[in-house]
């Protein structure tokens, strides 16, 4: 049985990768050119340009405002993959759409991301509506009774996130949910001991369950997700969890795609052993997350003893 086509960003423009961070600390125009070639080429639909820091690399708002003038036009020169901006600063996007060609480009560029934490949530907003944009919405963070915000630790958080934001979105900035991608979180498996893999696709099936959200996309940033696990089991355990994903209704993933970004037929045994495992880390009655969480690590290590 053939799996789900997902919309693939590429996210390989990002100093967490070694060629990007290369590129970087070079000021290498060509090696973004040579990043981007190399995603368009694999098939993805979306190429994410991050600039910002890491634990590795410290850099600054007005370094990467120097050097999006040069890299934008650049890109473009090799590719017509619309670009997906990611940064929490309303002024890193500005300055990426003074220098971004929609001429150039198939489609419209994305913001990543909005969310509740966010500084200046109007402004981003109205850059949005000005530049004809597609955003990212970022659900895992919601806003508590109090007015602070946090994480989401249940389902509703997560579409309450949604629903503020799309509201907003359609009544400022005029985006039909087709214009809206939804990022619901995605923790590292071998250290989720609080039920997030779980919460990720509930709310994957809660989204689309819920009419008023018909027609928006969802995503997840894949990289993380086999962190702690046996080399061997990287990319299969990827697959794996996508099977599941698009099971539950996610049609786009942030992933690299010069691994395999195919969702694995859900009939292999990787898929139902995960399924398996994440259902262990289901809290049962009388018991805590805690509790259940580490039902499910405890499974894990079964599956990586196999693999060892």
């Amino acid at each position: 049985m053939n799996s789900p086509k997902l919309t693939v960003i590429g996210e390989l423009m990002n100093n967490s990768y070694g060629r990007a961070r290369k590129a970087w600390q070079a000021r290498r125009i060509e090696g973004y050119q040579e990043l981007a070639q190399i995603q368009a080429n694999l098939g993805a639909s979306y190429l994410t340009l991050n600039l910002d820091g890491t634990q590795k690399l410290s850099v600054t708002l007005d370094e990467m405002l120097d050097f999006l003038p040069a890299v934008i036009p650049a890109i473009q020169e090799v590719t017509d993959v619309p670009i997906s901006f990611d940064n929490p600063n309303a002024a890193f996007h500005r300055k990426c759409l003074e220098h971004f060609d929609p001429a150039k480009s198939r489609g419209p560029a994305i913001l990543n991301s909005l969310s509740v934490s966010r500084q200046h949530i109007d402004e981003m907003i109205g850059i949005v509506r000005d530049f004809d944009m597609n955003v990212i919405i970022m659900a895992s963070e919601c806003r508590k009774a109090d007015g602070s915000h946090g994480p989401a630790t249940s389902v509703e958080d997560i579409l309450g996130t949604i629903r503020y934001f799309v509201r907003m979105l359609r009544d400022k900035a005029g985006l039909s949910n087709d214009r809206i991608i939804i990022d619901p979180g995605l923790a590292p498996v071998a250290s989720d001991t609080s039920g997030l893999i779980n919460l990720c696709l509930d709310s994957v099936r809660a989204i689309r369950s819920e009419s008023d959200l018909a027609g928006i996309h969802v995503s997840v940033g894949l990289s993380n997700f086999a962190i702690g696990a046996p080399k061997s089991l990287h990319i299969p355990l990827e697959r794996a969890f996508l099977a599941l994903a698009t099971e539950a209704g996610m049609d786009f993933v942030l992933a690299n795609p010069e691994k395999n970004v195919e969702p694995m037929p859900k009939e292999e045994p990787l898929v139902q052993k995960l399924a398996c495992i994440l259902e262990k880390g289901k809290v049962q009655p009388g018991e805590s997350q805690e509790d259940a969480g580490f039902r499910q690590l405890d499974e894990l290590m079964e599956l990586w003893s196999e693999a060892n």
